[in-house]
């Protein structure tokens, strides 16, 4: 890249002082150099607090500890509230990034000019040695979205500006609502082809609570996107399709 471009990391954290370690060593072994990382401990009381107390030296590093818990999205808003940089980037706490991931995804950004990418990731349960690769579409519109809710948030990266006004809402699926309002906007998410991010799912995690999802998925389509009833039905069916693509019967 020609000139300097700089990236801020949003990292919401809540109980997963098992794994955090592993995120945020990520994101220190990044290629990439430009970032800045703000943590926002979401008032755990497991051994986060301690595990944290190891990273507070790094100056590009910045811990946010809440003293109440106010949920995902709220963390990730306090965060983006803190960003300067041109681009803004996440990375939940029990998830983690491939090396070059940053630099990579920046340079496609900045070639093409996009505002919204995402890339491939790999799932992997936590009793299995074997994840699985995902391979997702190449561009995603609000309409694909509601049909196709792939986008992990993270191996998102969006240019700060399109976010402008934007917030997580403190609701259930908040990463799917928000994605909704950023698509709605006509702006279109652009695959960078490359594997970026391991994706932890956990026995607690969402993504394991199938049938909870379908009827979470419903309420949020009907609430926020306003789907009539068949249009519904239809983005359910799709996602589940979808889903089992991506992380199969299990």
């Amino acid at each position: 890249m020609k000139k300097k471009v700089f990236v801020d990391i949003v990292m919401p954290n809540h109980n997963k002082g098992r794994y955090i370690t592993k995120a945020i060593k990520s994101v220190i072994n990044q290629s990439f150099r430009n970032w800045k990382l703000f943590i926002i401990d979401d008032n755990s009381n497991d051994k986060s607090n301690s595990v944290l107390e190891k990273f507070k030296k790094f100056k590009k590093i910045k811990i946010i500890k809440l003293n109440k818990n106010l949920g995902p999205g709220n963390a990730r808003n306090i965060g983006m509230s803190l960003s300067k940089s041109k681009y803004l980037s996440f990375l939940d706490s029990d998830d983690f990034w491939t090396k070059k991931k940053l630099e990579n995804q920046i340079k496609f950004m900045e070639k093409f000019n996009l505002d919204f990418t995402y890339t491939d990731y790999i799932t992997f349960f936590e009793n299995k040695k074997k994840g699985n690769k995902t391979n997702l579409i190449d561009k995603i519109d609000y309409k694909i979205f509601l049909h196709n809710s792939s986008i992990n948030t993270s191996t998102m990266i969006l240019k700060k500006k399109i976010v402008n006004k934007l917030k997580f809402d403190n609701t259930e699926m908040e990463d799917y609502v928000f994605k909704c309002k950023l698509l709605k906007k006509g702006i279109v998410a652009n695959k960078f082809n490359r594997h970026s991010a391991y994706y932890r799912i956990s026995k607690i995690s969402r993504s394991s609570k199938k049938l909870k999802n379908v009827f979470c998925l419903w309420r949020v389509n009907k609430k926020y996107n306003k789907l009539s009833f068949f249009k519904n039905i239809v983005s359910l069916f799709l996602v589940s399709i979808n889903s089992i693509k991506k992380y199969g019967f299990k």
